[in-house]
């Protein structure tokens, strides 16, 4: 452990070789799951799929550092950072949408860490933000786009709330309350807050109707192929 983190006040913190692991580790995962094969028989993603989740893992990252505000134990309500996560999903379905979730995960991670120890990490970071990709569920549900958000953030919220109850939950006594009202008073404080913003945001009709081009433009090409397949 003292290689790749070491303890200051009571939390750990990634060394240069940690953050290397991590990245490598990324890498790794990346690799590994463009050879996946989904339902739909392609045994990697498509070139305009790697595009398209890397910009909104761009995003994702970019808005995740636009803080409304910051809770002391972690999380924080953001520029709508959730959004992009659940929008991969939302172009292409739950393999694309949870592989670029997981990867979003371990760049929060490389970003603005806050570990105690490595169960808590995977469970914070790769569970919850990979729960993101929930989404993916709802890619050709109609009204997808709000279903698979609120999926999404139920499934971050989830594990978030399982986190807190498992490593954080001694605090609890000092509020009155059990481990679980507190971790899901805690998490659900500001997973709720910046939900109900961008729910309200991407329910407007021009925003909505601006997304769904957005996504037409995603999947044009396999749309054209489909038809022409007709």
């Amino acid at each position: 452990m003292s290689v790749f983190m070491q303890q200051v006040d009571g939390t750990y913190q990634f060394t240069t070789a940690g953050y290397g692991l991590v990245v490598a580790l990324m890498v790794v995962a990346l690799i590994v799951a463009c050879f996946f094969t989904g339902k739909d028989s392609k045994a990697h993603f498509s070139v305009k799929q790697l595009v398209f989740a890397a910009m909104c893992v761009t995003l994702a990252t970019v808005t995740s550092m636009i803080k409304l505000f910051d809770l002391p134990m972690g999380g924080s309500v953001t520029l709508f950072s959730m959004f992009f996560m659940t929008f991969v999903g939302y172009l292409y379905g739950p393999r694309v949408g949870i592989t670029a979730s997981v990867a979003y995960g371990f760049l929060q991670l490389v970003i603005d860490p806050y570990v105690i120890s490595i169960p808590q990490l995977v469970c914070d970071y790769l569970l919850a933000f990979g729960a993101l990709g929930l989404s993916g569920f709802f890619f050709r549900s109609k009204h997808g786009m709000v279903k698979g958000y609120v999926a999404g953030i139920l499934g971050r919220l989830f594990f978030s709330v399982l986190s807190g109850m498992i490593f954080f939950g001694q605090y609890a006594a000092d509020y009155g309350m059990t481990p679980f009202t507190y971790s899901f008073a805690y998490n659900a404080l500001y997973i709720g807050a910046e939900g109900i913003i961008t729910a309200i945001l991407i329910s407007v009709p021009a925003v909505h109707k601006a997304l769904n081009k957005i996504k037409y433009m995603a999947n044009e090409t396999e749309i054209r192929d489909s038809v022409s397949l007709v």
